[in-house]
């Protein structure tokens, strides 16, 4: 007997042959990107980062100072957009909410075990509802990795599902980790897992373990979310994160959103990209000359 999990993925017809995703990601980036490629998209997207410290070095000083620079940004570049927010661990949360003083930054903390996603599902659930306590407005899970390699699609669910409850108000994103997942048949069920079960966003990488953010899994993450909005009214937002540190890497992921998905999905409460690098090089870019800044 087939289960509601393994239901929900056969329902749908999101394509999950990886030669068919790649002409089809080929052909929309060939289309699309040069006429995508502009100063105003190129803002847009400074707008759209998850400035993030992921780092074993991190301190409540280093954290600190890296805050400030977002502080320091919106007096020294009014006219640009600030990031979206900033992505720390989850036991700087309260350090970054403390020195933050850019109202339309979130505060952003993985959790739940990150990178690895192996621990007690108490903790996961504790550290969660701890970094949501200290301030955190999203946050960022790793989908159970294992479980879903083994076909325990009923407890990689029931996880995603306890850590949303212990988020309360906060927006949850699930990250897939499709560089383990090397397929667009395991990349699309759990996408479709993940949103099954309560994810206010998928993102693609830990940037950590394995390879990062593809174009061709951002494809078929994009063309389930919109399945599953046209199903459910519901819609989910797209982060790609780990090795996106170009402009134009950048400008692709942007492509494959507006044209997968629509403007409705172009600004920042549904797209982001989690990077460290990125936002000075589209800042280089958007003032024409090389910019240090963050």
């Amino acid at each position: 007997m087939t289960d509601k999990y393994h239901k929900s993925i056969a329902d749908s017809n999101v394509i999950d042959d990886d030669a068919a995703v790649a002409a089809a990601v080929s052909k929309l980036i060939s289309e699309h990107f040069d006429e995508n490629n502009t100063p105003e998209v190129h803002k847009f997207l400074l707008g759209c980062i998850d400035l993030t410290t992921l780092r074993s070095t991190d301190s409540p000083q280093s954290v600190a100072r890296f805050v400030e620079r977002v502080n320091d940004f919106e007096s020294e570049y009014p006219q640009l957009p600030s990031v979206a927010a900033i992505c720390t661990y989850p036991n700087f949360a309260e350090v970054v909410r403390t020195v933050l003083d850019v109202s339309e930054v979130d505060v952003c903390c993985v959790s739940g075990g990150f990178p690895s996603s192996q621990s007690f599902i108490e903790s996961k659930i504790a550290e969660t509802s701890l970094a949501v306590s200290a301030g955190a407005d999203e946050i960022d899970i790793v989908l159970n990795l294992g479980n879903f390699l083994d076909g325990d699609y009923e407890e990689v669910c029931d996880e995603i599902i306890e850590q949303k409850q212990a988020c309360r108000d906060a927006r949850l994103k699930v990250i897939l980790e499709t560089g383990a997942l090397k397929t667009a048949r395991n990349i699309k069920a759990a996408s479709i897992l993940a949103m099954h079960s309560g994810a206010d966003f998928i993102k693609t990488s830990t940037g950590k373990e394995y390879p990062g953010a593809s174009l061709e899994a951002a494809y078929v993450m994009a063309q389930c979310i919109k399945e599953y909005h046209a199903a459910t009214g519901n819609m989910v937002g797209f982060k790609a994160a780990g090795g996106v540190r170009t402009t134009d890497d950048a400008v692709k992921y942007y492509t494959i959103v507006k044209e997968v998905l629509g403007d409705e999905w172009l600004s920042s409460e549904w797209m982001r990209i989690g990077a460290s690098s990125l936002a000075n090089n589209l800042l280089s870019d958007i003032l024409g000359a090389e910019t240090k800044f963050f």
